[in-house]
């Protein structure tokens, strides 16, 4: 999908921000960028983007988001080398599936220039604010709301198309103790599971909590059918090492098709490590803790790349993973995060220069 895109207008904050922030000492997500790219959807056509100082948005308390739930995102990274050169990774990637989650919620899908060109305007003016400490990053936040007015249960006629930068240190800290769901589910079959859409992460909150308030910090997803197969480790997608191969679910009307993961599975291949991707039993997985073949356990995502599992808790039995000094978790996410950060080659070409 393309269209003509003319000059982004950039307007440039009067007050910078950035003086006030530690980068040595960022959590994730809490601090802002001092602009923001903003476009808007009406009569029937994207506008022309263009770059503003960070602000409130103001809203009619009929804009159908508060009422029907129109509402994608996407999650990236940009990398800043020690030459100060900047670098994304697969951001087209991130594009075509903000379109397919657009589709699924009846969202005007977007031109594909007018995400790359004002991403990258809005990089070139903030790349201040890209970090240069080892494991931070700046986290990118591309979103659709609808901001069109009514209470009438269609889609909107308008929408907001807006990015936001955050510099950001690491998101998980450590291995997490996850439980297998067996009641609640993430999504169903025909639903819209993989979309990157808001509803589905507010839908995850409580039963995370409850499993939270169990000791656990993060829930194993199952099928919506019977609980039968594990899907997903709370926002991300996840593997689980059996003897020496690596499996992961397949994507589904349930499963995020998680950019993260499908570099993985790509890498893991041109290590030479066995990839299966296939249905995992939950019976599969106590079975191989039980008699010792369960090695490792990850989550795989942009936010975290891949966030190790220390054991996890099922029908009110805990089992522990064992502790490996060698582990496809730590290697695979070295490799990946080389590559995203000019550290070393990028075979594959997935990495790109601003």
């Amino acid at each position: 999908m393309s269209a003509i895109i003319n000059d982004i207008e950039i307007i440039k904050t009067k007050t910078t921000k950035i003086n006030e922030v530690d980068f040595d000492n960022l959590t994730f997500g809490k601090v802002f960028s001092d602009h923001m790219l903003e476009c808007d959807f009406k009569d029937g056509a994207w506008q022309t983007p263009k770059v503003v100082p960070y602000h409130a948005i103001s809203l009619d308390p009929s804009a159908k988001i508060f009422h029907y739930g129109q509402s994608v995102f996407e999650g990236m990274k940009a990398y800043k080398d020690a030459n100060e050169d900047v670098w994304l990774f697969r951001p087209l990637e991130n594009f075509k599936r903000l379109n397919i989650s657009s589709k699924r919620l009846a969202i005007p899908e977007l031109p594909e220039n007018y995400f790359m060109e004002g991403l990258k305007a809005l990089l070139e003016v903030d790349k201040d604010w890209i970090p240069k400490k080892e494991g931070s990053s700046l986290y990118i936040r591309p979103f659709i709301f609808a901001s069109g007015n009514g209470f009438h249960a269609s889609p909107a006629d308008a929408y907001k198309f807006i990015i936001c930068t955050a510099p950001s240190g690491s998101y998980f800290s450590g291995k997490v103790k996850v439980l297998i769901e067996e009641t609640y589910s993430r999504s169903a079959n025909g639903g819209v599971g993989y979309a990157k859409a808001g509803g589905n992460y507010a839908g995850q909150f409580y039963p995370t909590q409850l499993a939270v308030e169990k000791g656990y910090q993060q829930v194993i997803w199952t099928d919506d059918t019977n609980h039968e197969y594990i899907e997903e480790a709370g926002a991300m997608n996840i593997f689980v090492r059996i003897n020496d191969t690596l499996v992961t679910g397949p994507t589904s009307d349930r499963i995020l098709d998680g950019i993260t993961r499908k570099s993985i599975i790509d890498i893991a291949k041109a290590e030479g490590i066995p990839v299966e991707v296939r249905k995992i039993s939950v019976k599969e997985v106590v079975e191989a803790a039980k008699n010792g073949s369960l090695k490792e356990m990850f989550g795989a995502g942009t936010a975290a790349v891949i966030s190790p599992i220390s054991g996890f808790g099922y029908k009110d039995t805990d089992y522990e993973l064992p502790e490996l000094t060698d582990t496809y978790a730590d290697k695979l996410k070295k490799i990946i995060t080389d590559i995203q950060t000019n550290k070393s080659e990028d075979p594959f070409g997935w990495r790109y220069k601003l």
